[in-house]
């Protein structure tokens, strides 16, 4: 089964003899709603409208296992609505009918995983290396104008008196840089929140090989700075997530990235964005040894 994890917290013992983390990719498992006939199972980990839902409890085993070693291990699940509300998780919440409605958990009971479903959105891994508490963040682009990682550690360091320079965080698989296009209205709401806005975007030309060989075929009779044809904003969320840690107090050398751009490598993860809508989900897992 495919699941990455961060090296340098797999190395330390000091970390992994009470650490519990992944995140997951499209490869392995049971699930045949987002792949081609003849190819083997998929681990879609959200209950999809596409996908049988035995198949996916079946894969949240498979995930529990590679990642505890048993495949009963709880696993608590949000209804994300790119929010920044977050929840203090325990047991009980992994079995509930319906999750909560959060974006954001964290707990310092042990024996469970507390997890975050994305498609292109940032998965944020955070843990308290002296008090042993951890969270997980879903930061898409809404959640991020609203300062969820941010806010996060803010309730670690009120539930539990987490202090910043205890703390390591891990960033996860997202759309990169170099495939966000987003609109002008996505810069205004960061301009809204943050000074430093304007160093999270990028214009980036089109560079498709038509236009570039036929560029009369795309010529307006628009007025110069009037015409549609121009650089793309593109929107670099994972910076932007990284810049929250560091303003919660986290320090640059304890911060981590594994992965890569989701729409870029949709042979190894699951791409809204990529596919059009149609994707499974991958979780990024975190918590306490039992």
């Amino acid at each position: 089964m495919g699941l990455l994890q961060v090296q340098r917290w797999r190395e330390r013992k000091t970390i992994s003899n009470w650490l519990w983390h992944g995140f997951s990719t499209r490869l392995g498992g049971v699930s045949r709603a987002y792949c081609a006939e003849d190819a083997p199972g998929e681990l879609n980990l959200g209950f999809t409208a596409a996908d049988n839902r035995e198949a996916v409890l079946q894969n949240r085993r498979l995930l529990g296992e590679a990642v505890t070693g048993s495949a009963s291990t709880p696993i608590v699940t949000l209804r994300q609505f790119h929010s920044n509300l977050v929840i203090k998780a325990g047991a009980v919440d992994a079995n509930r009918e319906r999750p909560q409605k959060a974006d954001g958990a964290i707990t310092a009971e042990p024996g469970l995983l507390i997890a975050i479903q994305t498609a292109d959105c940032i998965p944020v891994l955070v843990a308290d290396q002296k008090r042993r508490v951890v969270a997980a963040f879903h930061a898409g682009w809404r959640g991020t104008v609203k300062r969820i990682v941010e806010l996060g550690v803010g309730r670690m360091r009120l539930e539990f008196g987490s202090r910043p320079q205890d703390l390591i965080a891990a960033i996860g698989p997202g759309v990169g840089q170099c495939c966000y296009a987003v609109g002008e209205e996505v810069l205004s709401e960061f301009e809204s929140q943050f000074s430093y806005a304007r160093e999270l975007f990028h214009e980036v030309f089109d560079s498709d090989p038509v236009r570039t060989k036929y560029p009369m075929l795309f010529l307006t009779q628009r007025a110069p700075g009037h015409s549609s044809i121009g650089p793309a904003l593109h929107l670099d969320l994972i910076e932007a997530n990284r810049r929250q840690l560091l303003d919660a107090g986290v320090g640059a050398s304890a911060i981590t990235f594994t992965g890569g751009c989701t729409n870029c490598h949709t042979d190894l993860f699951f791409s809204h964005r990529a596919s059009r809508g149609h994707a499974g989900r991958m979780m990024s897992v975190i918590g306490i040894r039992g």
